[in-house]
């Protein structure tokens, strides 16, 4: 692995799924702990990094709940399982040793800071990592979004996506055997192929704002700072 990091500061966008393990919804605490040691070994290497965490372990393990309320409530429901998520890694963290901070869009100043993007960036150049949840408090907008708006907002140098996969292809690897993998592409062809990576208004601000958005295996141990000092197996969208 080269000396230096590729990128100084990074925003790691992981799914609620993630956060399962081999469960059908929760938290598995196995697979959290896997994933802050790999936070932290990142951050402990002196790069500047930063979260946004999707819901779906919580919020789709209620979905037949869910199903007969009405969208704006849903999303809600959906911000306010994020707190949770960010609130169960900030702890395992914070265990490591590693110093976080969770900022909400929904204000919640009982259980964690709102989000104020100034106080956020003096956190980050503090060396704490930053743990963003409620989305971007807007319904109708997915974390993927609040991703690419985070990343935009703490001027980061790339976006790095964590998925079940290795990268991007152009069907479900898992599910087609001759999907093709893509090393590197461009955000229209990201958009004009529909290729579901993020939803489109993510690709779009990334794009506006010449972010990177870098798509890997969040399963392979130690990906992460591969990824981050530009090594490993990733796709690139730029």
């Amino acid at each position: 692995m080269s000396a230096k990091p590729k990128y100084r500061r990074v925003l790691l966008k992981l799914s609620g799924e993630g956060l399962m393990g081999e469960q059908d919804y929760g938290i598995d605490p196995e697979t959290v702990e896997r994933y802050c040691s790999e936070i932290k070994d990142v951050h402990d290497k002196g790069v500047q990094i930063c979260l946004v965490i999707g819901a779906g372990n919580i919020f789709r393990g209620m979905s037949s709940a869910a199903e007969g309320i009405e969208r704006t409530s849903a999303d809600y429901m959906g911000m306010l399982a994020t707190v949770m998520n960010a609130l169960a890694v900030q702890s395992v963290l914070e265990r490591m040793g590693v110093p976080t901070r969770v900022q909400s869009a929904i204000p919640m100043a009982t259980v964690c800071e709102p989000y104020i993007r100034r106080r956020a960036v003096r956190h980050m150049e503090k060396n704490r990592v930053v743990i963003f949840a409620g989305g971007t408090g807007n319904p109708f907008f997915t974390t993927d979004t609040a991703a690419a708006l985070r990343a935009v907002e703490m001027n980061c140098d790339a976006l790095l996506k964590g998925t079940q996969v290795d990268g991007v292809y152009d069907a479900d690897p898992n599910k087609t055997d001759d999907a093709k993998r893509f090393e590197e592409l461009s955000y229209q062809e990201v958009l004009s192929r529909d290729l579901r990576v993020m939803d489109t208004s993510a690709i779009a601000l990334a794009r506006e704002n010449k972010v990177p958005i870098l798509v890997f295996s969040i399963h392979n141990p130690g990906g992460l700072a591969e990824v981050v000092f530009g090594e490993g197996m990733f796709t690139i969208i730029h």
